[in-house]
């Protein structure tokens, strides 16, 4: 039985007048996409046809779900809107304060330990606002959404980027910042531009060692970590219908790693077998009535130039295995002698330490039957293990199958570490090191979605690379970065040459999935006696204050904080690892802010020029001078600024630490939004080259801030140390609404206002 039947079959039942509706108005036929965004609109019916990347619309999606590092945030931001309980089922996992270390058991029983008051908060603000909470070793929230949430043609957002995950299951599913959620959960429309539509035609088949994550892995090749941004990636052919359903949920997962708004698959025969197989034949039932509307018209994929605003083809047939890194997720390299080449070129280390398969991405029963059949082949030919091999299953569902039917012991056998169901060193949760800023020049090889420079284990010199869990047992077994699982031999213990045979697996468990506690809690009907935790003096939680207006008059005179240099991402301007547990205090975690980003004066990290005084110091310290003093900042970037993670502390702890405005050359999607969201100005050098006119000394009076407007530019002047100035335009794209919301502090003081009314 599934999870809010009557929520989903109501969703169905308007579906069909909403997408003959949308039809009219559109005047042509629908991609998937479309029918789910315009049978999704907050007014109902659609009356008018939308723009593509210009019209901001309001949606009403039908679920949350929350991470527990993003949730506590986005609760206690919740906790001001005045509402006594969610408005849309929502929920909560807690899957990204475990450490892997030890291993599960171990690992687990730290964490509950350690963490013990954000989960204790996390459980108690559930159960009183009505919301489902995953606990600890529960699952990562990505793979239990989709075994128990995700359903063809519905539209979720969730406070994590990966959250388009989903989109395996036919969902269009939207990371997003924490107060984005708040608006939902306190019963207001969700703003979102509309999107551009990008079409990626699969046809042939993957075999043998090709995977779903090369298909990924290819098409991050192909559009590059912006080239999705602000777009749907929808993805259609016969090679779709051939993957299973959790191999579509890997490829939509890192369409984030794309800065795709999200990616998504028409409803197909992988998909029913997936919903019957985890216990939700009512979904299919009720999906099998409406499928016509659950994929796109059929004019649409058979002339796709004509509704898409860019097309992608894939043959799958020909299509190899890759390895894409390191330090970014876009640079992709064919397993073998291409990789000996640009390794040797690049100084990359062709030694691999760790091999490491889990993560929302590729954590599914196949995923990890795959590469078992590996280490399998491993223990039959007798071979030994040249790298070390960790494990995250996705789910205690998938753990416990698995566990079941001896994949697990197949990768204990090789002393592979079993680490907890949870995110771990996918997102920096790993002990790997006791000291990582000083760690060695090495490379790993995952299965995750992303490979920022520090973001598995702290280390800037860890060249992580991405790729399919079973190339990556393959080449954690041979200890190779440039390993040919199909073409070379390895020497076993005998001293005789053996090669892998491709591998093999199962799209779903042949003895169906089982689990003895799955790790859910259902919220109290009416939890208006429940008590939230939260101590006074606690380093980890902090009640929220309301962010105040950014006056017009404080923007004349103010200082730049930085000017980044290069790549800057969530990751740059508020690091995970350790600074999670500080998720839920943002005075705390603001001592993180920009802490990531280089200088571009000097080329340094944390350090930049107090104005003031003319001395050296920290981003968050001189920023808390500034603020001391009364003087507004202000933060440089450079191109894509803000990609990566949805987490909103990056926007938050700017704020709160008094910058003023974030001036750069674009924005990822997400973190613009997530800096109109809590009042702050995010703007974009109408002249690129301007970025280059900035100085150390520079301050910046924003002249015409009073007559701020929609689709008007405004103009900066930059006053040097000389005493020489520089006058600028710079763009937006902040409409009424989002003007609001800067001219009272944060979206959120408007909603608190309007409940109040």
């Amino acid at each position: 039985m599934a999870f809010d039947i009557d929520m989903i079959k109501k969703v169905y039942a308007s579906m069909a007048e909403r997408v003959d509706k949308a039809r009219e108005v559109v005047g042509k036929p629908l991609t998937l996409s479309e029918k789910i965004l315009y049978s999704h609109l907050w007014d109902g019916s659609p009356t008018e046809a939308f723009t593509r990347g210009k019209d901001y619309v309001d949606f009403a999606p039908d679920r949350i779900a929350c991470q527990d590092a993003t949730a506590q945030m986005a609760l206690l931001q919740f906790m001001q809107a005045g509402k006594p309980k969610v408005a849309v089922p929502t929920t909560v996992h807690c899957d990204h304060l475990i450490q892997a270390k030890s291993g599960a058991t171990a690992d687990l029983k730290s964490a509950n330990s350690t963490s013990a008051e954000v989960f204790d908060f996390l459980e108690s603000v559930s159960n009183k606002y009505g919301i489902g909470f995953w606990k600890p070793g529960a699952g990562i929230i990505h793979q239990v959404v989709l075994e128990n949430y995700a359903f063809p043609g519905g539209m979720m957002i969730g406070t994590d980027s990966h959250t388009v995950n989903a989109g395996g299951l036919g969902m269009v599913a939207i990371g997003v910042g924490g107060a984005d959620a708040v608006d939902v959960m306190a019963g207001m429309a969700w703003e979102l531009k509309f999107p551009k539509l990008i079409g990626v035609k699969l046809t042939g088949n993957i075999s043998g060692w090709t995977a779903p994550k090369d298909v990924i892995l290819k098409v991050a090749e192909i559009l590059t970590v912006k080239g999705g941004t602000g777009a749907i990636v929808e993805y259609f052919g016969e090679g779709a219908k051939n993957l299973s359903c959790t191999g579509k949920g890997t490829i939509c997962n890192m369409g984030a790693e794309i800065g795709a708004t999200t990616s998504t698959f028409g409803y197909d025969e992988s998909m029913e077998r997936y919903l019957r197989a985890t216990d939700r034949a009512d979904i299919a039932d009720a999906a099998n009535k409406v499928k016509e509307h659950l994929t796109a018209d059929a004019e649409v994929y058979a002339n796709p130039e004509q509704y898409f605003d860019e097309v992608i083809e894939i043959n799958l047939s020909e299509l190899t295995p890759l390895l894409n890194g390191p330090f970014t997720p876009d640079l992709s390299t064919k397993v073998g002698s291409d990789m000996t080449e640009k390794a040797t070129s690049n100084e990359w280390p062709l030694a691999v330490e760790w091999g490491l398969i889990g993560s929302c991405t590729n954590s599914s029963y196949e995923d990890l039957s795959r590469a078992s059949s590996i280490a399998q082949q491993a223990i039959d030919k007798g071979l030994k293990m040249k790298a070390e091999l960790g494990i995250n299953p996705g789910s205690e569902q998938v753990r416990y199958t698995a566990d079941r039917d001896g994949i697990l012991g197949i990768f204990e056998k090789l002393d592979a570490k079993i680490f907890t169901n949870a995110c771990g060193p996918c997102i920096g949760q790993w002990a790997r090191y006791s000291d990582p800023k000083n760690a060695p020049k090495n490379s790993i090889v995952h299965s995750f979605n992303r490979n920022f420079a520090k973001r598995a284990d702290g280390n800037p010199n860890t060249h992580a690379f991405v790729a399919s869990p079973e190339v990556t047992a393959a080449i954690a077994i041979s200890g190779r970065l440039d390993f040919n699982p199909m073409t070379d031999k390895l020497i076993n213990e005998k001293g005789e040459e053996v090669m892998f045979d491709e591998p093999t697996g199962w799209e779903l468990p042949p003895k169906g999935f089982e689990v003895e506690d799955a790790g859910y809690l259902a919220p109290k009907e009416d939890g208006s006696s429940v008590t939230v935790k939260v101590a006074s003096d606690s380093e980890r939680l902090q009640l929220l204050e309301p962010f105040t207006p950014i006056k017009d008059e404080s923007l004349m005179g103010a200082k730049l904080l930085i000017k980044a240099f290069g790549k800057c991402t969530t990751d740059h301007i508020s690091m995970a690892g350790p600074w999670l547990r500080f998720r839920g205090h943002l005075d705390n975690i603001s001592n993180n802010c920009l802490i990531g980003a280089v200088n571009a004066f000097g080329k340094k990290t944390n350090m930049v020029k107090n104005q003031l005084t003319g001395e050296y110091g920290g981003v968050p310290d001189t920023a808390r001078a500034y603020k001391a003093a009364g003087v507004r900042s202000i933060v440089v970037g450079d191109h894509n600024y803000g990609e990566g993670s949805s987490r909103e502390h990056a926007a938050m702890e700017p704020r709160h630490l008094g910058v003023a405005a974030v001036i750069v050359k674009s924005f990822a999607r997400i973190h613009e939004t997530n800096l109109k969201k809590q009042g702050m100005l995010g703007l974009t050098f109408a002249n690129e080259n301007d970025y280059d006119l900035i100085q150390e000394d520079d301050t910046f009076n924003f002249i015409d801030i009073a007559n701020f407007a929609p689709d008007k530019p405004l103009t900066v002047e930059i006053v040097h140390a000389d005493g020489s100035k520089d006058v600028i335009k710079v763009n937006h794209t902040y409409n009424d609404a989002q003007i609001g919301w800067y001219r009272e502090g944060s979206a959120l003081n408007v909603i608190k206002r309007e409940n109040a009314s």
